[in-house]
């Protein structure tokens, strides 16, 4: 019985993806990253063609040619073997950012939203100072007392992301504190904590879950914006937004070195917002129905 439900779920999902082709794309591309990511951190250096770190300057600026598929850059490092390297790091800032700002964002939210009263006010007035500065010029705030290093940029991320994770939780918590089934959880005794985790939590972790997917782009990108200021990767690491500012004084005669990696960010962050799209698409009752 239980392995037909899921057989039937699973149809029915394959069907809803089916109306838009895009999701299918997008799906396609985050699992492609994600399986890039996982293969170059088992793996390393043996995947690529040519060794990303060691220097030749007898072929730099080289264009993009079978050879070299997405050119040379200045030092003469072959910049496919840079993309791909980076990955692993570029999906290690995005999921580590995303993942942290969901958990405190939830925690904080869920308790503001169930609890109210003074609870409410000081856990939402903890939110709005953050809120009431730009995420980036937080973050940039933050990585710039930190120190350059992908750790510190990944702590000021989190450090500006994890408040919209919060109003979307509170939010969810409120519209749910009074359903039947948690006053009668309530009645029967169950503590507070509890009730968040099993009927709170586990009843609007979905609409957080498709939030959080559309946001693993907006990470990639925002943290490369962290990068492309000299606060995240540092050399010879391979890091895509940090690649783009390594070339910017080579556009004009060696554009691929910073426009493919930027290509690069591009297509994975839309991938992801057509994922987010799809999950949002599959988990709506309506188009379950």
């Amino acid at each position: 019985m239980t392995r037909n439900y899921h057989q039937n779920e699973l149809i029915m999902t394959l069907r809803i993806l089916k109306r838009d082709p895009l999701s299918i794309v997008g799906t396609f591309i985050a699992i492609f990253f994600v399986g890039t990511a996982a293969a170059v951190t088992i793996f390393g250096n043996s995947i690529v063609p040519y060794n990303p770190i060691v220097i030749n300057p007898a072929i730099s600026f080289l264009p993009p040619s079978l050879n070299h598929l997405m050119g040379t850059d200045n030092l003469g490092r072959d910049v496919f073997s840079r993309v791909v390297i980076a990955v692993p790091i570029d999906a290690e800032i995005a999921f580590a950012i995303v993942g942290a700002s969901l958990l405190i964002g939830t925690l904080l939210g869920s308790l503001a939203g169930y609890f109210g009263g003074r609870v409410d006010d000081l856990l939402m007035r903890i939110t709005d100072l953050f809120l009431a500065f730009p995420s980036i010029v937080l973050a940039v705030a933050v990585a710039v007392a930190l120190g350059p290093g992908v750790d510190h940029v990944i702590e000021a991320m989190i450090v500006a992301w994890w408040p919209v994770y919060a109003r979307l939780a509170r939010a969810g918590a409120l519209s749910l504190k009074d359903k039947p089934f948690v006053e009668a959880a309530r009645v029967a005794g169950v503590s507070g904590f509890a009730i968040i985790r099993k009927h709170i939590v586990s009843n609007s972790i979905s609409s957080l879950l498709v939030y959080a997917t559309l946001d693993v782009g907006n990470a990639i990108l925002y943290a490369s914006v962290l990068s492309y200021l000299g606060l995240g990767a540092q050399p010879p690491q391979a890091e895509w937004g940090r690649m783009v500012y390594d070339a910017q004084d080579y556009l004009l005669h060696g554009w691929w070195m910073s426009v493919l990696p930027g290509v690069a960010l591009f297509v994975v962050a839309i991938g992801f917002n057509l994922l987010g799209d799809a999950l949002r698409d599959t988990l709506d009752p309506r188009y379950r129905r």
